[in-house]
């Protein structure tokens, strides 16, 4: 049995049961070193594989491995495992290699719907994911989506926004999307969302200052309908007031 969990931004308190119980019934934990802190109390008495960065098809193919050979293995993922997690490489490999083994995937609570609960109500109406890393999509394919989904006026949550490797991405997207996107339009910032660092504020697209964020941060542009009040960024459904 592979569980593959979702195991939310950060904190025990915003996982979900079915992952908790999942994890509690694994022999072996497998995942990135930071997840695998973030979830030690629920692992003291559990086998451990850490790996690092850019090691995702090695961590994957050991957690298969593992399974294979009839352990029950949780793989963890920060956030949701089927959004920019391990989800899809586990399913890509286990369909490629015609691999006997037993999959269950543990939804979690995505990074977005996090930092939107924590900045108030901006993705209220349509909106969309956009991962700013080239690390596996080329930037010009990042260009287009960022281009096109401005054009559209989607609400943008920006996933890995701005690094060390790629500190210029995020005013690079900023940059395409001036022509589609007013100065005063609102934008919402969470910093490690549900852990002990949590930082959060609230700016315009024409104020924005790229230097606070970082990997462990994901950015909220509004549309041309969102508003800030009262400390909270408000995306309106539409409902007739």
């Amino acid at each position: 049995m592979l569980y593959v969990i979702g195991i939310g931004p950060g904190s025990q308190s915003m996982m979900t049961l079915e992952a908790i119980e999942a994890i509690r019934d694994a022999d072996i934990i497998v995942g990135y070193k930071t997840y695998t802190h973030l979830v030690k109390a629920l692992t003291t008495d559990k086998e451990v594989i850490k790996t690092g960065m850019c090691k995702e098809i090695e961590r994957c193919q050991e957690a298969l491995n593992l399974a294979v050979q009839g352990k029950k293995v949780a793989l963890i993922s920060s956030g949701d495992a089927g959004i920019y997690g391990m989800a899809g490489l586990i399913l890509e490999l286990v369909t490629k290699q015609k691999l006997d083994v037993e999959v269950k995937l543990i939804a979690g609570v995505t990074a977005s719907t996090a930092a939107a609960s924590l900045l108030g109500a901006p993705l209220m109406h349509d909106f969309c994911h956009i991962s700013l890393s080239d690390l596996l999509t080329p930037w010009p394919v990042i260009e287009q989506r960022v281009i096109a989904a401005a054009q559209a006026d989607f609400v943008i949550c920006f996933y890995n926004p701005r690094s060390r490797g790629r500190a210029d991405h995020l005013a690079r997207a900023f940059d395409l999307m001036r022509p589609y996107t007013a100065a005063s339009t609102p934008v919402g910032v969470v910093k490690a969302a549900g852990r002990k660092k949590q930082e959060k504020w609230l700016t315009t697209f024409g104020e924005m200052d790229f230097e606070n964020v970082d990997m462990t941060s994901l950015v909220i542009v509004g549309n041309k309908t969102t508003y800030c009040q009262d400390g909270l960024m408000i995306t309106p459904r539409g409902y007739v007031l």
